[in-house]
């Protein structure tokens, strides 16, 4: 096992053992402190995901953003007595930092410094499943750990004896070349996680061309996290994609048929949920298992609406799927968790807002009538109503229709079915003979 390697491990697995963590919000002067606290509060629950028992917060109130230390260092001075007086085990804070900002607060504070990206790259690495998931989340890492390998040998100097301030001679010497082995080793490490990432989305482009080539439409569930996809998903499809009440439960994409009420088929799929704040680098590093939603016939887009912050969390992830590129697909706006909210006048604001609006809870199934209409509704427009006439003859195309589309009405006429059916649009041609009138 390599230098790097042992740092990494023991880098992960002291952040196991942490009990207590201080919370850094960071505001600019003059502006509202009540989007840091709602933020900080977000960020605490990301940290509870990782285990973290207790938490304290700090908000900075700064007038300008410092090169050296992010917030000045009078604040990195309160940050370490509250740091000294609590035995706070780490330092995250809310806003990436620099590799050289982690360092010189690590220097005054005396515990490990991070930020937002790291806590989720934690919590990614903890839940995924799938063997691209893991894939992503390695690749992710490597991408963010690269600029950090010196603040890394620096720890490792300090405990083989180095000096305190920067790294010491250690680091002038062994340390530095190992730096740029590591940096080597690390290149070669992403280029070939690229090469397993590219095989293993041949082979989901594959299924996925399957789907397309099947002409049922497909439904994505995209939304915050911890909105209840999941949830949704197991209630109308009956499938046991897991659930917990944490952020980031689950990280895979789950695709399930489903047969509406109205008896159109469709299919739904459970993608990753979406956070503010998400870095650029992992939008980027999760852009194939994201790009499930790019090829998307519908978007349902469920939201908490027991939070207060549904509306900022609706909009953090519409600017993520605008930021892959996603506009202009039809959207059904579904309000989850109403059995949660007490005054449902609230949630007026987006059926005022947006069109398509339901809402329901996932859990009584409360609302769910409503919605299976609008899954219909929208189903409806990949599909057309034709009268058929068939031959006795050829009954088995009856039985066809009946399994990939809808029969509306039956009638006969001497050894003839006359059907009323809405039928898939790749049938259409294949059943052209039989067709008397739209």
């Amino acid at each position: 096992m390599s230098d790097f390697e042992k740092i990494e491990q023991q880098e992960r697995a002291s952040f196991e053992n942490v009990k207590k963590a201080l919370l850094v919000g960071v505001y600019i002067s003059g502006r509202s402190v009540n989007e840091c606290e709602d933020h900080l509060a977000e960020l605490a629950e990301l940290a509870k995901t990782l285990g973290v028992e207790e938490v304290r917060e700090i908000f900075c109130p700064v007038k300008k953003l410092t090169a050296a230390t992010y917030i000045g260092s009078g604040k990195v001075e309160e940050i370490a007595e509250i740091v000294a007086s609590d035995t706070i085990d780490v330092v995250i804070f809310d806003d990436v930092i620099t590799p050289n900002q982690q360092k010189n607060i690590e220097n005054v504070a005396k515990v490990p410094v991070i930020d937002r990206t790291e806590v989720i790259l934690e919590i990614f690495g903890l839940h995924a499943r799938t063997k691209e998931a893991m894939l992503q989340i390695e690749m992710a890492k490597i991408r963010h750990q690269l600029p950090r390998l010196k603040r890394m040998w620096t720890h490792l100097s300090r405990q083989r004896g180095g000096s305190s301030g920067g790294g010491g001679g250690y680091l002038r010497g062994t340390g530095e070349k190992q730096i740029e082995t590591d940096k080597r080793l690390l290149k070669q490490k992403l280029r070939s996680l690229e090469r397993e990432i590219k095989q293993v989305v041949s082979q989901r482009d594959q299924n996925r061309k399957q789907r397309i080539k099947s002409e049922i439409p497909t439904f994505s569930i995209v939304g915050y996290t911890n909105s209840g996809k999941s949830t949704l998903l197991n209630a109308l499809t009956g499938s046991e994609v897991l659930v917990e009440d944490k952020l980031f439960a689950t990280l895979d994409t789950t695709a399930r048929a489903y047969q509406l009420p109205n008896r159109s088929k469709i299919i739904l799929v459970d993608t990753v949920g979406f956070i503010r704040k998400l870095p650029h680098g992992l939008v980027k590093a999760f852009r194939s298992t994201l790009e499930e939603v790019c090829y998307t016939d519908v978007l349902v887009h469920l939201l908490d609406s027991s939070s207060k912050e549904s509306l900022e969390r609706f909009e953090a992830t519409m600017g993520v799927l605008k930021e892959l590129g996603i506009k202009d697909k039809p959207m059904i706006v579904v309000l989850n968790k109403i059995d949660l909210v007490e005054q449902r006048i609230a949630l007026k604001r987006f059926k005022i807002l947006y069109d398509n609006v339901i809402e329901i809870s996932a859990v009584t199934h409360e609302g769910f009538e409503n919605l299976h209409k609008a899954l219909e509704n929208e189903a409806s427009k990949f599909a057309k109503v034709f009268k058929l006439r068939i031959p006795q003859s050829d009954y088995r195309i009856v039985d066809e229709i009946m399994r990939e589309g809808r029969v509306i009405h039956t009638d006969y006429e001497g050894n003839d079915v006359i059907l009323d059916a809405e039928i898939p649009v790749h049938l259409e041609f294949k059943l052209g003979e039989y067709i008397l009138e739209d």
